[in-house]
């Protein structure tokens, strides 16, 4: 999986200048805080993930990478359709390993500004008995 986000960023730094940074590790109550003013959620695990544990209610599933970890090809696209670069957006993943990769190449290279990335992804929502919805 780290392959392919590397493999991402290699890409997206090949390709696009450089914009400023702003990846923002948040925890669950500044993830709810967030949601309540309206910022999207993007949950970017795979289906099988989504099915195994269910989600946070109102997140878009968007996914980011196959089960091979290869980036989905219209990813960046179906993104764009919930946050444009220069809208705040925040990503979940299993424990926000692959949205803290994501998010830094998101906003280094690709020209979103403010991206959130949730610690310890849905691992840390649900063991807080945080509700989701399948």
């Amino acid at each position: 999986m780290r392959a392919a986000v590397f493999a991402l960023v290699a890409l997206l730094l090949s390709a696009a200048p450089a914009f400023a940074q702003s990846l923002t590790h948040v925890d669950n109550a500044a993830l709810q805080a967030l949601m309540a003013k309206g910022v999207p959620l993007v949950d970017i695990r795979t289906p099988p993930e989504w099915a195994q544990t269910g989600t946070i209610k109102g997140a878009h599933r968007i996914m980011a990478f196959d089960e091979r970890g290869k980036l989905a090809p219209d990813f960046i696209e179906k993104l764009a359709a919930v946050a444009k670069p220069g809208e705040e957006v925040a990503l979940i993943c299993r424990t926000g390993n692959r949205t803290g990769f994501l998010g830094k190449a998101l906003t280094e290279q690709v020209g979103y500004t403010k991206v959130y990335n949730v610690e310890k992804g849905i691992v840390r929502w649900m063991s807080e008995g945080r509700p989701v919805e399948r």
